[in-house]
């Protein structure tokens, strides 16, 4: 590779990195900015406002922003633990098991991708309100202990198919059955795609805005999404501060659980190796 390329390609990376980064520069900003610089030319604060911070953690409507993080935190941790437990187990049972159907029970599973969230939003919610279930976290966490997220059955599926079947084999010679295999070998080997499955679904669960808001309508239950619209409703265009100073802390627990797994996200898609 000459210089001059490598000084390209380096040179486009780094504009790429500027345009990615830019937009939370922006909101880092603009969350120190009072109210007379919100929305004027350039980025740089020309008085800083740590106030934003503090009036925003206040809340509105008498719920503290930090009530929304709670309600947040309690509906993503029983996304990521039903989503981890029940893939990874139908994952298993499609990928490792043999019973009748199999393969069309992997085809139906994947099947429900295609099928778009508006569309089973009113049913759903016709079923979660005959059980009573609206204004609970009940219809965000429940669904996700059934297998409901097709993708993460997927991935999981073709990291355990990856897998040799020897494994099994000397499994089954040692005495092991299902339950054995899957507790002492799958389970161990599966770490890195569990780790991707509890970071996207933290992360989707975290960010997710539309479910939250429809079985959640009461300002008290409201997760963060749902939450920082309430500033701009109850603030309108004088309360940007506080809440773009909002919207920076909801960005922290994502980054922090990013960080923290990064290294095994990448080989979240490949097999594990038995050394020995």
């Amino acid at each position: 590779m000459s210089l001059l390329t490598a000084t390209v390609r380096r040179g486009l990376l780094l504009f790429g990195l500027v345009v990615l980064l830019y937009p939370v520069a922006w909101i880092v900003a603009t969350s120190l900015k009072p109210p007379a610089e919100v929305g004027q030319v350039g980025l740089w604060p020309g008085e800083f406002t740590w106030s934003n911070y503090a009036d925003g953690w206040l809340g509105v409507h008498g719920a503290s922003f930090g009530t929304f993080l709670v309600n947040s935190t309690v509906i993503a941790a029983g996304s990521v633990i039903g989503n981890v437990v029940s893939c990874l187990l139908t994952a298993f049972a499609l990928s490792r098991l043999s019973f009748p159907l199999r393969r069309f029970w992997f085809a139906v599973v994947i099947g429900t991708l295609l099928l778009p969230q508006h569309v089973l939003i009113i049913p759903q919610y016709m079923l979660f309100r005959e059980l009573d279930w609206v204004n609970t976290p009940l219809p965000l966490i429940i669904p996700k202990a059934l297998a409901t997220e097709a993708f993460f059955v997927f991935l999981m599926v073709q990291f355990l198919r990856a897998l040799p079947d020897n494994y099994d084999e000397s499994a089954r010679i040692d005495g092991a059955g299902p339950l054995r295999l899957f507790w002492y070998v799958i389970l161990p080997l599966s770490r890195p795609a569990l780790v991707t499955t509890a970071t996207l679904s933290f992360i989707w669960t975290w960010n997710d805005y539309f479910p939250q808001l429809i079985y959640l309508p009461l300002i008290g239950d409201s997760t963060v999404p749902s939450g920082l619209r309430q500033y701009a409703v109850a603030g309108g265009l004088t309360e940007l501060g506080p809440m773009f100073a909002m919207c920076v802390l909801s960005v922290v627990p994502v980054l922090l659980f990013f960080v923290a797994f990064q290294r095994l996200l990448i080989s979240g898609t490949t097999p594990s190796r038995i050394r020995g």
